[in-house]
């Protein structure tokens, strides 16, 4: 426990920073999700209307990493490093669809 008010304060923002953080990290792993699986589907039945919801989704989903990074919730590189693998999951599969 905090002795001075000044470290009490410390410890509140602390908190406060660590709840916010986990919501956006949380957030980008469930769009992360739910565009890995837009995928396999899209794999499974390549579509117009499917490649447009997986499109969709890659760009929810770079928004809310580079977001993440803007307010220092992700590392630049960590950052990189997610958008990365989003698009290498669907280089594959555009390529055979084409």
């Amino acid at each position: 426990m905090a002795n001075t008010k000044s470290a009490l304060k410390r410890a509140e923002i602390a908190e406060r920073n660590r709840l916010r953080n986990k919501a956006y990290k949380s957030a980008v792993k469930t769009l992360m999700k739910k565009y890995f699986n837009a995928v396999t589907v899209y794999a499974a039945n390549p579509t117009p209307e499917l490649n447009q919801e997986v499109q969709s989704r890659l760009s929810e989903a770079y928004s809310k990493i580079d977001k993440a990074v803007k307010r220092g919730v992700l590392h630049p590189n960590n950052g990189a490093r997610k958008k990365s693998k989003l698009a290498m999951r669907l280089k594959p599969v555009t390529q055979t669809a084409q």
